[in-house]
């Protein structure tokens, strides 16, 4: 009896040894089992039992983030080609046996969830580039990962996963529209600095404008000045002469001469003045009785004005 126990204990060891009654599930994942194709349990990181050549580790599925990077084209509203390159990182939900259950049987295996996650964000962004135009389209990073995210959850969460992060890690165009727009940049910088020194020529010419037209004023005002000064110096010059001439003439009419001579003699001061400051100029004059007479009188009127003009001193 005692050998018959002990026999079926060592059968059953054996078998459990070769038929792989133990298995080890390790950290990070969780392994589904199937017993004739058909979902049974689910089995947790550490040592587990399963019944031999019955219990099949189907799949074992990772509850680790896990990342994945795309590759893709889209075109703008305004026919430009765009390429993006976006990394994904993703884990699944939870650990419920729901979500380990749809994580393992959503998919024929994970070649297609990768395919079918790539084609969902290539669409999603493609739908929103196509009612952009070029010139936004760097401008918009986070509003694309936006749109993708909202659209991607809900899919994601149907297969068992959350998006945990996307990143939009680099979008470039075709090497003609980088050229082009290096070319608009260019031009935009080119126009900035031909305004920039147009408008600081403008200052400048203001500027010595402003100067010159101050320069002007002050001379002007110099000149006025000047000119008036002189007048007055003129005018006193003249005031002097007609008294000088006046006070001579009553001296003379006193002393019984005759006050022509004064003048007289003012006309030879000036002939000699000419003949000797005239630098060779030549001055004609009429030396004739007649022409003398005129000549005298003519200065005696004047002689009479400028005495009338002058103010008496009380």
């Amino acid at each position: 009896m005692e050998f018959g126990v002990v026999g079926i204990v060592l059968f059953i060891l054996v078998i459990s040894v070769v038929g792989g009654a133990f298995t080890t599930v390790n950290q990070g994942t969780i392994s589904v089992v199937t017993m004739f194709g058909k979902y049974r349990r689910i089995m947790f990181p550490g040592l587990n039992f399963k019944i031999p050549f019955f219990e099949v580790i189907w799949r074992r599925v990772s509850i680790q983030n896990q990342s994945i990077e795309l590759q893709f084209q889209a075109i703008t509203q305004d026919q430009a080609n765009v390429n993006f390159k976006a990394m994904l990182l993703y884990a699944v939900i939870d650990q419920t046996e729901q979500t380990i259950k749809d994580v393992a049987f959503k998919f024929i295996d994970f070649g297609a969830l990768m395919q079918t996650l790539n084609r969902t964000v290539e669409g999603s962004v493609r739908g929103f580039v196509a009612t952009k135009k070029q010139s936004e389209i760097l401008a918009l990073r986070r509003d694309i990962v936006n749109a993708v995210k909202e659209q991607l959850d809900e899919d994601l969460k149907s297969w068992g996963y959350h998006l945990i992060d996307m990143q939009l890690n680099d979008i470039s165009f075709d090497e003609t529209i980088m050229q082009s727009m290096a070319q608009v940049v260019a031009s935009s910088n080119l126009k900035a600095a031909a305004e920039n020194e147009a408008q600081a020529l403008l200052i400048r010419k203001t500027k010595a404008a402003e100067a010159d037209g101050l320069t002007i004023k002050i001379s002007a005002d110099a000149e006025r000045t000047a000119a008036k000064m002189r007048g007055e110096g003129i005018a006193l010059f003249r005031e002097e002469v007609a008294r000088g001439m006046a006070k001579a003439a009553d001296e003379m009419k006193t002393a019984g001469l005759d006050s022509s001579f004064i003048l007289f003699s003012m006309w030879t001061d000036a002939i000699k003045h000419f003949a000797e400051t005239g630098k060779g100029n030549v001055i004609f004059l009429d030396g004739s009785n007649d022409g003398m007479d005129k000549t005298l009188k003519q200065m005696m009127a004047m002689s009479q004005i400028e005495t009338l003009s002058i103010p008496s001193k009380k």
